[in-house]
């Protein structure tokens, strides 16, 4: 398959791998979909089946399945998938939608988010506007900037500029995209599937499917597998 840029909905993620999928297919790029999310969880919550989640607390549901250490902090609203691991420490400042098996580690925070099934956020990482794909991996200290140093909207950069009209966007990253440790994702940056970013590299725009940023900032095709 050879590279392309992806930027939309339809070609970032499978929308089978998250319980947004009905919600998601009503728009075409993934920065639309921020604005929903505390409304979105609200109305999945109240949906879900007694036997595989709990409510605790307010507008907070946690699959049966699920392990949640002690010292972790989750506010509402809030999902938790099933088989899914909230380790030590771990603050989830509220509206965030985390997938089935997926890992949220020691000292991550996560605001305002969509994390899909089989994701991994494992070691002191932030996440906040942001959506991440379907077995989306964030290496230890990666982080998403969701707001630029002048307060301004965001404008997406690709072969084409996208006006957002919003002022927070952390990153898009698409299935499989795979964050190297301490790397910096800046306002606005969109992962296509299957890239890697390497670590301590600082990334924006957009970048192509099948694709690896090298520290220097390079950009060089990735075999397929």
């Amino acid at each position: 398959m050879a590279q392309q840029e992806q930027v939309k909905i339809k070609d970032l993620f499978d929308l089978k791998e998250t319980l947004a999928k009905d919600y998601l297919e009503g728009f075409t790029y993934p920065w639309e979909a921020l604005g929903g999310i505390h409304d979105l969880i609200l109305a999945i919550g109240r949906t879900l089946p007694a036997d595989k989640y709990n409510q605790i607390g307010e507008d907070v549901w946690i699959a049966k399945s699920a392990t949640v250490f002690d010292s972790a902090y989750i506010h509402g609203a809030c999902i938790i998938g099933e088989n899914t691991e909230v380790r030590h420490c771990a603050f989830i400042r509220g509206d965030a939608l985390v997938g089935d098996g997926c890992v949220i580690g020691n000292s991550c925070e996560l605001k305002n988010v969509i994390i899909f099934n089989h994701c991994e956020v494992p070691h002191y990482n932030y996440v906040g506007d942001s959506i991440l794909g379907f077995h989306a991996h964030m290496g230890a200290g990666s982080i998403t900037s969701n707001i630029k140093a002048d307060r301004k909207n965001i404008v997406v950069k690709g072969t084409e500029k996208y006006e957002t009209g919003r002022r927070k966007i952390g990153a898009i990253l698409g299935d499989w995209a795979e964050i190297g440790c301490n790397a910096v994702l800046n306002p606005g940056t969109i992962v296509g599937q299957h890239s890697q970013i390497y670590p301590t590299t600082c990334v924006r725009g957009i970048i192509p499917s099948w694709t690896i940023v090298t520290d220097k900032g390079v950009q060089k095709a990735k075999r397929e597998e």
